[in-house]
Formats: structure tokens, C-alpha cells, sequence
């Protein structure tokens, strides 16, 4: 009787009239939620992106931790991240998002530098919806890159770095007020660079609206090892002010040709970008008394735990940039949930869209040192303290909150 039966249904099976049943991949059924990070991982400014990826590395693992990020129909999805190296380099980092577009991933946190991101910016669709523009239709939520205005290129691009025209407004005033006796400034720029490069004009711009005279700004490259020269100009002019717009590697080399010489400013001023630790391991105890705008200090609880775990689990350091990771994943997670995102293979277009017009719609979130308030452009404006170099580390000098 056994036999019957089977033979039976072995004949049922080959005229098509019982279905033939075959598991459905594991990979089908487990959705993910993929955001790529990108930043400068080789080169002199490495260390940004080595502490974005601590960053996201710790957020990631935090979120799923907690459970991952609740999708449209309730299902519970896991972050999945790459971390891609643009060596600060606007071709390898064109290549790199192009290669990131044309796959499953939904939104991406970067790039490092600013003259990858306006580029890279440029390659996004302007406006969105314009069929005649086939420019990619990828959100990039940029924690780093911090050269004024970049968000305007395309409505796909955001960011949430600092404003510097406020801050060094601020600082230039405040210093004035604390310092009437004060009265010359002498700049130091790396052209080379995007950032620095439009930030010294930033400074000078602060400077003079607060009453200082500019005396002359001295120029080198982001690869210089040599500022005697430059140094000795400052050191014949004598300013009460030296203003230095530059990343921690040249930072810290004008900064021990200045000691080598004896110039001793009676204030010594820096770039955003250098209020972090890879500027106290390089330039020591010279860095002493350096001030700087910044919208990172571990001076709220929040900000003291994301440090501490970041420095004793992820081996790396939170600054004004990486800070911004931890909080650009955390709009991300509340975007994501909010605005009907399903994580299938066939929904990336769709998601991703949904992603761009979530992040559109934040006007307002918590961040590290407080609320960050959003602009119509996509920008932040981001609260911010004066810090101070002591002692190979960082203090808050002023605290404006």
C-alpha cells in the first residue's frame, strides 16, 4: 500500500498538480538596513577617518544591539556597514560612491574632505525629481567635510558640520572683549587644502569685524615639513595674534618652528578641524595655550560616555567630526523609521528617496553638546565651545550654550 501511494504522488508531482515547496533563502528572509561611511583612511589627515569608522562602528553596534531599526510593516532590521577610503583624493572618492550607488546600499555618512565632497556633490541629481538630470539619486549625510555652503549643490546632499563664519565671529569678538589690548593678527594657511584654504578668509573676515588689524597671512602646503620662512615673518612683525588655518600635521610643524625661533604670540588661534587628540600627540607641549572653536567637548554626560567608549572599545577619539557620525546615525535611525522604509531588494530606489525626503523634513534633533537646529539648505547650526590646549589635552575655555 506504501509503495502505491508513493508512486502516486510521484506522478502527481510530475504532471505539476501537488507544488513542489523550496525554502526560501536565509538572506530573503533576514532584511538589513546598509549605510556605507566614507572618509580619508591613508594619508596625513588618516586619523579623521579612522575615528569616524571608531565612531560608526560603536553606533552600529549600539543600535543593534538595542534591537536595529523597525522598518514599514514592524520587522526589526540590522544595520549592515562598509567603510570605504577616499584618500581625500576627489576622483577616488567620485569612484568609491558611484560604486556604492550602484548597489544595495541606502544612504551614506561623509566623505572627510571638502574637495571631495563639492565634487562629489556635483555628481547628485541638482533637484529632486527633474527628469532631465541624470545625476545620481543617493542621500549623502556628510559629518566632516566643513568648507561653508557645500550642501547647496544638490538636494540629495546634507551635512551636520559646524557653521564657522559663527563661531570664529564669536571667537574674534569675544577675544576682543577679554583682550582690548590686543590689536594685530597675522594669518598662516595650507592652500592646498579646501578647507583650510576658505576658512582663513573666514578668520580674517572675523578678525577685522572685531576690530583687528590684519597684518599678512604666510602660506604653505598640506605636505610641508619646512616653516622657517614663514615663521620668520611672523617673528619681525611681532603680532598679538597668530591665526593658523591648517590641519594637525603642518599645525603642529609651524608651531615647533615657532618655538625653535621664539615666537611667542601673545594668542595663538587654530582650525576647527584641529581641536583633536591627533594635534596633542603631535605637537606636545607647544600646542599649549592654542584656541580653538569647536563643536565637540566632552562636557555633557551623553558626550563623556560616547567618548569614553569610543577611546576604551573602539581605539579611537571623538572630535568636532566624529561626534557628528554618532549623531547623524541616530537622525538616520528616526528617518528610517518614520518615513516607510522596507529594506527589500526591490525597494533601494524607492528607499532611498524616502530616506533623502525624511532628512529633509528634520528641522531639529539632540545633539552631543545640545539641540542642532536645521537649516533650509540642509546645514546645521551646531552649538559650540571655545577650547583651550593644556597640558596635552583639551579644556573648555568659554562655553556659550
Amino acid at each position: 500500500m506504501t509503495r502505491i501511494v508513493t508512486v502516486a504522488l510521484a506522478l502527481l508531482f510530475v504532471a505539476g498538480l501537488v507544488p513542489v515547496l523550496s525554502p526560501e533563502p536565509a538572506a530573503a528572509q533576514e532584511r538589513v538596513v546598509k549605510i556605507a561611511g566614507v572618509g580619508a583612511m591613508t594619508g596625513v589627515i588618516r586619523g579623521f577617518g579612522v575615528n569616524s569608522k571608531a565612531v560608526l562602528d560603536m553606533v552600529v553596534d549600539e543600535i543593534n544591539a538595542a534591537g536595529g531599526i523597525r522598518l514599514a510593516d514592524g520587522t526589526r532590521a540590522k544595520i549592515v556597514t562598509t567603510f570605504q577610503d577616499e584618500r581625500c583624493n576627489a576622483e577616488e572618492g567620485i569612484s568609491v560612491v558611484r560604486k556604492l550607488a550602484s548597489e544595495d546600499w541606502l544612504v551614506m555618512i561623509g566623505p572627510t574632505c571638502s574637495n571631495v565632497a563639492e565634487p562629489l556633490f556635483g555628481i547628485l541629481q541638482r533637484k529632486v525629481g527633474d527628469a532631465g538630470d541624470s545625476g545620481l539619486q543617493f542621500p549623502i549625510f556628510s559629518d566632516t567635510a566643513i568648507k561653508p555652503g557645500l550642501a547647496k549643490i544638490s538636494e540629495w546632499s546634507f551635512r551636520n558640520v559646524p557653521h564657522e563664519p559663527t563661531m570664529y565671529t564669536h571667537l574674534f569678538k569675544w577675544l576682543k572683549e577679554k583682550h582690548p589690548d590686543l590689536k594685530t593678527v597675522y594669518g598662516g594657511v595650507e592652500t592646498d587644502f579646501a578647507h583650510s584654504n576658505a576658512n582663513w578668509g573666514v578668520m580674517e573676515a572675523a578678525a577685522k569685524a572685531a576690530g583687528f588689524e590684519v597684518l599678512g597671512v604666510e602660506k604653505w602646503l598640506l605636505a610641508d615639513t619646512e616653516f622657517s620662512t614663514q615663521t620668520g615673518k611672523w617673528r619681525r612683525a611681532k603680532p598679538d595674534i597668530i591665526a593658523i588655518s591648517s590641519h594637525p600635521f603642518t599645525t603642529c610643524g609651524a608651531i615647533r618652528e615657532m618655538k625653535r625661533q621664539g615666537v611667542k604670540p601673545k594668542l595663538l588661534v587654530g582650525l576647527t578641524s584641529t581641536a583633536t587628540l591627533e594635534t596633542m600627540v603631535g605637537c606636545g607641549p607647544e600646542a599649549e595655550g592654542l584656541i580653538i572653536p569647536t563643536g565637540f567637548a566632552p562636557v555633557t554626560p551623553e558626550a563623556k560616555r560616547v567618548a569614553k567608549t569610543v577611546a576604551e572599545k573602539y581605539k579611537g577619539n571623538v572630535d568636532l567630526h566624529s561626534a557628528a557620525v554618532y549623531e547623524n546615525m541616530y537622525v538616520l535611525k528616526k528617518v528610517i523609521e518614520t518615513s516607510g522604509v522596507e529594506a527589500k531588494p526591490a525597494t533601494v530606489a524607492q528607499d532611498r528617496k524616502r530616506i533623502r525626503d525624511g532628512l529633509a523634513k528634520v528641522k531639529e534633533f539632540d545633539g552631543l553638546l545640545g539641540k542642532v537646529s536645521r537649516t533650509d539648505d540642509r546645514e546645521s547650526q551646531k552649538p559650540y565651545v571655545f577650547a583651550v590646549a593644556k597640558t596635552s589635552d583639551w579644556a573648555v575655555l568659554f562655553d556659550p550654550r
